[in-house]
């Protein structure tokens, strides 16, 4: 390996401060109230979301400083925003009203059939069968849909702290190995799946059918956990609101197909997606708020992964060819936890001659540590800005999260490695 350069040396270090800083987010939220003449900025520190972006914003100045403005514009020219802006299109699209309400009548509908009580039914399919329907609507969108039904289903409820994070951990988790029935849903699939030729059947018979089953046992166990809590479940809130016609459902399900077949065609789901807003805009009794908001953050989280992952390969590259076969799937599980697991993969798809078993096991590791921390999946920050509202001082505790998706992990990890 070549001696990094300076700038490389600087982004590794504003990687590592960004991790800790996703940390630390509570000591900014206390800095607020301790201090508050600049609260306003203490706010947008504590902020998840935000760190990433803030730190590459740094990492882009210091490329100003060290190599002038072609050389920083260059590199952002150089970098691919087409999965944050997906991320973006399809959090807004699959959070509103009418694409809830035929999901909310589905996960019902299947509830009836469950021999339990349909609050505790809803929930292990809202853990169990939407993961593993992001294999079809892409794993962003299956986290949107599970998170906002899971918002109004539990964590809206007075349930202990407990359960909320167990809940988390297991739909981080499963949300990440949900995506790998096909080739075209889950982040770091997609990275290597054309360089690599893994179609969806490679992928259903290699690590679909694993991971399914692993989905079904870590529903299982969560539901089994709160099983006295869930039972005594409120049914979710239902609004006055008269339902929306199907026609309008219908033109947004096809919004939805649309944003999710040509989500490797930046031009064509952004068109897409602002003639969405037009629509929704003309039918506006129909809807409920867009989560604009919600999802322009998670968008600038990813951007800004982007933007500090690039500068990473020197170090990160190294390290997962120094593995063999066996090695890579833990090394990749634990190296997902620091960073996006998309971005591993991608770097694994740069190597010419990698082995089959080599291959394989790589994905299956970054899928695998996929809902250890807030950014080792490109979906857990959705879900994150969904659901932070109902923790203790609107704050998910990274700690909290990294051992309540410990157990769904291990179970990832036995699927993958013995079955």
């Amino acid at each position: 390996m070549n001696d990094p350069t300076a700038l490389q040396i600087i982004g590794a270090a504003l990687f590592g401060i960004a991790v800790l800083h996703t940390f630390s987010t509570q000591v900014f939220e206390r800095l607020a109230h301790s201090q508050p003449r600049h609260a306003g900025l203490w706010h947008l520190l504590g902020e998840v979301e935000v760190v990433f972006g803030f730190w590459a914003m740094v990492l882009v100045v210091c490329m100003f400083a060290l190599g002038g403005k072609q050389a920083a514009v260059g590199y952002l020219e150089s970098r691919d925003f087409t999965e944050p802006l997906f991320v973006f299109a399809i959090m807004v699209v699959a959070g509103t009203r009418p694409i809830l309400q035929v999901a909310g009548d589905l996960v019902r509908v299947l509830a009836r059939l469950l021999p339990m009580q349909r609050s505790t039914g809803m929930y292990f399919l809202l853990l169990a069968f939407v993961p593993l329907l992001g294999s079809f609507i892409t794993e962003p969108a299956a986290m949107t849909l599970a998170a906002l039904m899971l918002r109004d289903l539990l964590f809206s409820q007075a349930v202990s702290a407990r359960l909320k994070y167990a809940t988390l951990g297991v739909l981080f988790v499963n949300i990440s190995i949900g995506g790998t029935l096909t080739n075209f849903a889950a982040p770091p699939v997609l990275m290597v799946a054309t360089k690599w030729n893994w179609d969806t059947w490679f992928m259903m018979t290699t690590f679909g059918w694993k991971a399914a089953l692993a989905v079904l046992a870590n529903a299982t166990a969560v539901t089994a956990f709160g099983w006295r809590e869930l039972s005594g479940l409120a049914p979710p809130h239902t609004t006055d609101d008269a339902p929306v016609p199907w026609s309008v459902v219908g033109v947004h399900l096809l919004f939805l197909l649309g944003v999710v077949v040509f989500a490797h065609y930046t031009v064509v789901y952004m068109g897409l997606f602002l003639f969405f807003l037009g629509f929704t805009t003309a039918y506006q009794r129909h809807q409920s708020p867009l989560i604009l908001r919600e999802a322009l953050l998670v968008a600038f989280f990813l951007a800004g992964l982007v933007v500090l992952g690039g500068v990473q390969q020197w170090w990160l590259q190294p390290v997962l060819l120094s593995m063999n076969a066996e090695a890579v799937f833990y090394g990749a599980t634990a190296l997902t936890a620091l960073t996006d697991n998309a971005a591993l993969t991608y770097l694994g798809s740069l190597v010419e001659g990698l082995s089959p078993a080599f291959q394989q096991a790589l994905v299956a590791g970054a899928v695998t540590g996929g809902g250890l921390t807030l950014i080792a999946n490109a979906p857990n920050p959705a879900g994150a800005a969904l659901l932070k509202g109902h923790f203790a001082d609107s704050t998910i505790h990274p700690l909290g999260l990294l051992a309540a998706a410990a157990l769904p992990t291990l179970v990832a990890i036995v699927a993958f490695q013995l079955l």
